[in-house]
Order: structure tokens, then C-alpha cells, then sequence
């Protein structure tokens, strides 16, 4: 059992922007010893001169780099100790097109968003077990629940972190260490204000963020946020399919964008 006296520690993927971004913000103000991991650290030192009071460790990595990943998780336990939380936020979301040449943009999204969340946890998930104790996070997605057109690499891949999610709930449960599954609608980010269509139920990253660590705190197997998208998503999974092909064989598309 943690103590209350003693900060928590938490390990973030993803963290230069968007949700992560939000997320470290929101653990720097819990006063939370913080791993993050991104691409840009140059935004993450930035994060750092933000909060001095905050202990913050960055570090450059690609979650499809699972070396570099497991070099950083090492790093920080050599630093810090076995963290309490670790979050797999890093994600990306291109839109793509079967038969146009998007197989590079397709390759690229299922890695970061499918194999990059498996690449954060494997690091922890044995010492985890071992301790019994922490909380593992993913950050999944609506968009997993069915295959939006032009976005199935996003889909594809969101729906492979929520079954991933839950194999790994069941896996860890006997260890008393706690799997939770965070499935946002949609969060104004940089990702979505490139989307071409309305956003329902449109929720800022730091309310999203505040909402999320309520979630992880209480350890809930699942959350959807904004909450009407938890109505949205269990409608979309309800509605046959004849009507769902009907509905959105014209709907607008994210546009399609090539592989970084």
C-alpha cells in the first residue's frame, strides 16, 4: 500500500502533446514524480521549467523503438523506483485509403498505436506482478468500436488496443495489479483539429486529463470521456449492419496523409 506522504510516480507516453501533454500537466500539479516520453524532449524540458518543484525525468524515444522504451523505463527505476502508473498515451491518426498507396501510413499507425502500447508495458509488467501492486493505463478510443471509412488504420488499430487491454486486465487481475482502459470521443488536440468534420461532444485535453486521472485513481477497468460518447460508442455497437453501411458510406473522411 502506498503511502499518502509519498508522491506518486507515473511514467507517460506521448507526453509532448495533445492528451499526454495534458495528462503530465495535470499528475505536475498532483505533485507526482514524472517519466515522459516523447520524440521532442525540447518540449519536455519546456514542461519542466514549467513546474521546478516537479521531479521530471524525459526521454527521446519512438514507442515502435522498443529498446530505446525498455532504456528509458530502466533508466527512470534506476532513478525513482517502480512507478505506480504507467500510461501508454503515444498515438497517431492518419487518414488512409486501401488500394492508394497508403500502406506505409497504415504500417505506421498500427505500430505506434498497437505494438507501441505493448512496447510501454513490457518493461514494468513482470516487475509489476512481481511487487503486486501499480496501475497499467491505455489510451484507447472510441473509433475502436467500429471501422470508420477512411480512417480504418485509426480504427484498426484502437480496436486492437481494447482487445489487447482487456486480454492484459485478465492477465494481471490475479496479481493485483490493475489494467484501465481510457476510450476518449473527441479531445481538442493538434490530432483533431485537422479533422474535416464535427466533433460531438468536442472536451478540452486538461478536462479530459482531470476526468482520466479520477479514472486511474479508482482503478475503473473502463472509461469513455466525454461520457455521452459512451452512449455513442454502445449505439454504434447495437446498430446492424445493413443500417451502419448505410449511414456512413457518405460520411466525411479524415484526408488522407503519408507516413512521417
Amino acid at each position: 500500500m502506498r503511502r499518502r506522504d509519498v508522491p506518486l510516480k507515473v511514467f507517460i507516453t506521448g507526453a509532448s502533446s495533445g492528451i499526454g501533454l495534458a495528462l503530465a500537466t495535470e499528475y505536475a500539479r498532483r505533485g507526482a514524480v514524472l517519466g515522459l516520453v516523447a520524440r521532442r524532449t525540447e518540449v519536455l524540458d519546456a514542461f519542466a521549467r514549467r513546474f521546478p518543484a516537479t521531479a521530471v525525468a524525459a526521454y527521446r524515444a519512438d514507442v515502435r523503438d522498443a529498446r530505446a522504451l525498455a532504456d528509458a523505463a530502466e533508466q527512470f527505476m534506476a532513478a525513482h523506483g517502480l512507478p505506480d502508473i504507467v500510461i501508454a498515451n503515444a498515438g497517431v491518426s492518419k487518414g488512409v485509403a486501401t488500394g492508394h498507396g497508403d500502406l506505409a501510413a497504415f504500417r505506421e499507425v498500427m505500430d505506434v498505436n498497437c505494438y507501441g502500447m505493448a512496447a510501454t508495458f513490457e518493461p514494468f509488467a513482470a516487475r509489476m506482478s512481481e511487487a503486486r501492486r501499480g496501475t497499467i493505463v491505455g489510451i484507447a478510443s472510441v473509433a475502436g468500436v467500429r471501422g470508420l471509412p477512411g480512417s480504418g488504420a485509426y480504427s484498426a488499430s484502437k480496436a486492437a488496443a481494447l482487445a489487447y487491454l482487456e486480454s492484459l486486465r485478465v492477465e494481471m487481475r490475479p496479481y493485483g495489479v490493475a489494467v484501465v482502459t481510457i476510450a476518449p470521443g473527441y479531445v481538442r488536440t493538434a490530432m483533431t483539429a485537422r479533422n474535416p468534420y464535427p466533433m460531438p461532444f468536442l472536451m478540452d485535453a486538461d478536462r479530459f486529463a482531470a476526468k482520466a486521472a479520477r479514472a486511474i485513481e479508482r482503478r475503473v477497468r473502463f472509461a469513455v470521456f466525454p461520457w455521452p460518447m459512451r452512449v455513442v460508442a454502445v449505439l454504434l455497437r447495437l446498430l446492424p449492419r445493413v443500417l451502419y453501411d448505410a449511414i456512413f458510406e457518405k460520411a466525411p473522411r479524415k484526408p488522407r496523409q503519408p507516413a512521417a
